[in-house]
């Protein structure tokens, strides 16, 4: 019996945005992408999937301006996919209340997606907790999707042999076209670094970027990788196909 209530339970993914931070550039507030976060939400609840919304301290989850529908800026007006996460209390619950990445068990996960935005510059680069959560998942053969900024911590993530998640892998992220044009949208450098400069640092990896803005996702093996924003639903796709389900 107990083994038909373990064929019968939903199989589960763990999402893992930034807490609210503060720009080392800007001095502005920032935090996750809500696109990154409510469209592979609903590719995978869609799929059968059990979603939990964690980050490295737990707690509420502040998105970037620019990402939230109701923005004056309108930059994301047309998202109407996060327009309803954010009109739902229940669904709006999972980001104003986050688990910490403390309590999450690998063991109970199938995958892991790593939600982008402009805090995991701040909070997932040097983080090694978040580091060393990413290697667990991809060590122990799970699943591994990472979208757009969050792809700095894999810049720096390693595995049980010390050597980087990304070596001997093709992978990508936010690209130096994409920079240039939010740099010259704000009037002024908004990011430390560049994950593209960075990437290309390093030696027995292959970063590559598509079209500026175009959904542009990149499988190798159990690692999945979207470049921005536009890529969280082909990413969530990719990591459903790769699940078998």
């Amino acid at each position: 019996m107990s083994g038909a209530i373990d064929l019968l339970a939903p199989r589960k993914i763990a999402m893992v945005a930034s807490n609210p931070a503060t720009s080392p550039t800007t001095g502005l507030p920032v935090g996750f992408w809500w696109a990154e976060l409510a469209h592979p939400y609903w590719e995978f609840v869609e799929g059968g999937f059990e979603v939990g919304v964690y980050s490295p301290e737990g707690g509420r989850l502040e998105a970037d301006a620019w990402s939230d529908p109701r923005d004056d800026s309108r930059y994301s007006a047309d998202d109407l996919l996060s327009l309803g996460f954010l009109s739902s209390p229940e669904h709006l619950r999972l980001v104003e209340q986050s688990r910490p990445i403390a309590e999450l068990d690998v063991a109970d996960h199938d995958a892991v997606l790593f939600v982008g935005g402009q805090g995991p510059m701040v909070t997932f680069y040097a983080d090694e907790r978040v580091h060393r959560l990413a290697a667990a998942f991809f060590d122990a053969g799970k699943v591994t999707c990472v979208i757009c900024h969050a792809a700095c911590l894999l810049l720096k993530a390693r595995r049980a042999d010390g050597s980087l998640i990304v070596a001997g892998k093709t992978w990508t992220g936010f690209a130096n076209s994409e920079e240039d044009y939010v740099d010259q949208y704000v009037g002024r450098p908004v990011q430390p670094f560049r994950i593209e400069d960075e990437a290309h640092k390093l030696s027995d990896t292959n970063f590559i970027v598509n079209s500026r803005f175009k959904s542009h996702c990149v499988r190798d093996g159990n690692l999945i990788t979207g470049q921005q924003q536009y890529s969280g639903r082909e990413a969530a796709k990719l990591v459903i196909d790769t699940l078998g389900r």
